[in-house]
């Protein structure tokens, strides 16, 4: 049992491998007992699992401060804040995509769970990449600063723009050298069907395993933010990782209940560029005053402060609009 105690990313494998068991305990109760049939899942259990999670993803972080430390826990704390907030822009895409295949609210489920999957291991092969990189050039986090404070300048600018499916090169791509059916076959990803030209049986993709590709993308695209957002947080692999995927496991939850009042949250796209301006602006600010770090309640304080402003201002001006994706 030695091996448990080897060190694999400044943590003790033991670290690594329970988290990793809580994971897939998690994902087996969610398909395997709550979910193991087809069916809609409605906005009040959307809203009671997404509590569930955020309780998890909580209780996890005040393990990390009891177990490694304040300075931890408040990075912990942050990074899972932080993701959480981009995590909701990340909702309002995915609801274009099923908007736009006709993916009904019974087979979204399927996609978003399978989407979870490919999330949790592409996520720790950009923050393992991250990590190693940083490690030996930490001039990296300053590259990284400044990526994010041009991503939320950008952001900011295209507020208003709302994402075009269609125009997706990798859909295009796809479409052009892949058989796909025009339409849904139940939960189905693939179907066997005769092929137009041949005549002889083929397999076809269906909108749905579109969906799920659409959905793989958008959200590598989000993590290209998202990874140095909490890298310019800390530069633990450990608090980075467990972070983000708590975060990003109650997503799947949260999202059937913000589908249905996206338009509530259309402000707080402003928020969150400026929360990336703001995070990529610390390590600079921190630099020309001579601390070292920004220290963690201050920075956790005004992430908060900034989401805050940004929902509120979002739930007041949208007050008496009416929903504009179902």
């Amino acid at each position: 049992m030695e091996f448990l105690m080897v060190e694999w990313l400044s943590k003790p494998v033991w670290m690594w491998l329970s988290f990793v068991g809580i994971v897939v305990v998690l994902l087996t109760i969610d398909l395997g007992v709550l979910h193991k049939e087809t069916r809609e899942i409605e906005v009040t259990e959307s809203l009671i699992l997404s509590a569930v999670y955020i309780s998890l993803g909580l209780a996890f972080g005040a393990w990390v401060w009891w177990y490694m430390g304040e300075v931890a826990g408040m990075n912990y704390v942050t990074g899972f804040v932080i993701e959480k907030s981009l995590a909701m822009d990340n909702v309002f895409v995915i609801a274009m995509i099923f908007t736009y295949f006709g993916v009904p609210r019974l087979y979204q489920h399927r996609v978003l769970f399978w989407g979870i999957l490919g999330v949790i291991v592409l996520r720790a092969i950009m923050i393992g990449l991250g990590a190693t990189i940083v490690s030996q050039f930490s001039w990296v986090l300053y590259v990284f600063a400044l990526f994010l404070i041009l991503t939320g300048v950008q952001m900011w600018r295209n507020a208003d723009k709302q994402y075009d499916v269609g125009a997706s090169p990798v859909l295009i791509w796809v479409r052009k050298r892949f058989n796909v059916t025009d339409e849904l076959h139940g939960e189905k990803f693939w179907v066997k069907q005769p092929d137009p030209k041949t005549g002889k049986p083929a397999w076809f993709m269906t909108p749905l395993f579109l969906a799920l590709i659409m959905v793989e993308i958008v959200d590598l695209v989000f993590a290209v933010d998202s990874v140095p957002a909490i890298f310019a947080i800390t530069t633990d692999p450990f608090i980075v990782y467990t972070s983000n995927i708590f975060a990003i496991l109650g997503l799947r939850a949260l999202y059937f209940a913000l589908a249905a009042m996206v338009h509530r949250f259309h402000y707080l796209k402003y928020a969150l560029a400026v929360l990336l301006v703001f995070i990529g602006s610390k390590i600079f600010v921190a630099d020309l005053l001579g601390i070292g770090k920004i220290p963690p309640p201050v920075s956790l304080g005004i992430t908060f402060a900034i989401l805050a402003v940004g929902v509120g201002w979002s739930l007041y001006k949208t007050r008496e609009r009416p929903a504009s994706l179902t």
